[in-house]
């Protein structure tokens, strides 16, 4: 079995040699430019055209991430970077969905509790209780029923926390208010005080977080954006926070990366920013979730993953 590898920072050896172990008698070479000779797999991020262009035979492509957003706009931009016919599986948690409980959960409470507020009252010499947050009035929206989604819903229903979903399709969640389509999408908006995004990044879902979503939120509510940079129209958060439509917003995602230092989130009270870091790729668990699939591709299953190229997820 002859596996291709690509990854622009990925430790490559650290794959090489972990595949190799999961997969005795398979061979994981390091692709690079001019390499046409036979593969069966191909593991990639943002990989170069030439190397899937025109190579049909494989048996799969695997990208290296949850998100399949960044391949997919290569294979738009440049036709044949995904050969056709061979499969396009994705991630699925492999450790991530721990990971966005925990950001997840950690920023809501920061909101819930006011220590947003707090660290600004330290910063002022300020020492003045404020008025708690209640529970049934901080109900959590939550922008897409994934793998991801569905973890982070459930973790914040462990809290006693008021959540609802909202899905391209309708999703059943335990203990969550299910919402799909946008038909429901503003009664889903309605009376939400703190809107967490995790939609798969499509061209349909690009933008959604904008004026228009923000209007329909509670007054003074909270977002945070855990998905991608191209969900936010970011114009329209900074007039939002203007006009205390938006309390305050967490940002892990931008629409350019790193966030140029001009930008005027840097230096926005109400804006919290960290550098795209809520859920990273764990090598280990990665690898396993690789060569369980190729394994079941091997004996004839069907594996888990398969991105609908169409739906872009």
């Amino acid at each position: 079995m002859n596996i291709m590898f690509y990854h622009p920072t990925f430790n490559a050896q650290q794959w090489q040699a972990g595949i190799q172990q999961r997969l005795p008698g398979s061979t994981l070479r390091i692709w690079q430019p001019g390499d046409d000779r036979p593969a069966d797999y191909a593991l990639v991020w943002l990989p170069p055209y030439e190397m899937l262009a025109g190579r049909h035979q494989l048996k799969g492509v695997f990208a290296l991430g949850a998100g399949v957003d960044a391949i997919l706009q290569q294979e738009r931009q440049h036709p044949g970077t995904l050969p056709s016919g061979v499969p396009l599986l994705r991630l699925e948690d492999t450790g991530m969905a721990q990971q966005m409980q925990e950001y997840a959960l950690s920023y809501v409470l920061r909101y819930f509790r006011r220590f947003d507020e707090y660290q600004r009252q330290q910063q002022q010499g300020v020492w003045q209780p404020l008025e708690p947050h209640q529970l049934q009035d901080f109900t959590i929206g939550i922008l897409g029923a994934g793998v991801l989604g569905k973890a982070v819903a459930q973790k914040l229903v462990d809290f006693g926390f008021n959540v609802r979903c909202w899905s391209r399709s309708a999703k059943q969640i335990d203990g969550v208010s299910s919402f799909a389509g946008e038909a429901q999408r503003p009664a889903f908006l309605d009376g939400v005080k703190l809107l967490i995004n995790l939609l798969p990044n499509t061209p349909e879902t690009q933008g959604i977080l904008n004026g228009e979503m923000f209007a329909h939120l509670a007054p003074q509510a909270y977002l945070i954006n855990l998905a991608r940079g191209a969900h936010l129209v970011e114009n329209d958060l900074l007039t939002a926070l203007e006009l205390g439509q938006i309390k305050a917003a967490t940002l892990d995602v931008f629409v350019q990366e790193p966030l140029p230092p001009a930008h005027a989130f840097w230096r926005h009270p109400a804006v919290t920013i960290t550098p795209h870091i809520a859920a990273i790729t764990l090598p280990e668990q990665a690898m396993d979730r690789v060569a369980q699939n190729i394994l079941a591709i091997e004996a004839g299953d069907t594996p888990t993953g398969i991105v609908d190229i169409r739906r872009g997820y």
